[in-house]
């Protein structure tokens, strides 16, 4: 069936009211790149290239963004965000690893030369 309804045969378009309806809508959000963290991530904390991926996916979220793909957007996004905080949560695990291994050797070092 047509979406519409057949005008009888009498009735000209003329004689009709003629009204116009516009939808307004709130222009999607859009989702964020992460772009900044992900540089920060890539020149400070790029721990098996995790950062230099998170930057990759950061600039596909972006160009996305700009095609008006905001779900294509999304996921990348997404993808960067959780590449960036798993870089950052990894370099934290190594910095304290470091630095625990230092203290030892320290102490040691220091332990050694008292006897």
């Amino acid at each position: 069936l047509p979406p519409y309804e057949v005008l009888p045969a009498e009735v000209s378009m003329e004689e009709l009211p003629r009204s116009t309806t516009v939808l307004l809508e709130d222009p999607p959000v859009p989702p964020r790149d992460h772009l900044v963290w992900s540089i920060f991530t890539t020149l400070y904390g790029n721990f098996c290239c995790l950062g230099l991926l998170a930057l990759v996916f950061s600039v596909k979220s972006r160009d996305r963004k700009v095609l008006g793909d905001y779900s294509g957007a999304r996921s990348y996004g997404s993808t960067a965000k959780y590449l960036n905080i798993t870089a950052w949560v990894i370099n934290i695990i190594i910095v304290i690893i470091v630095v625990t291994v230092i203290a030892l050797i320290t102490a040691g070092v220091l332990s050694s030369m008292n006897n």
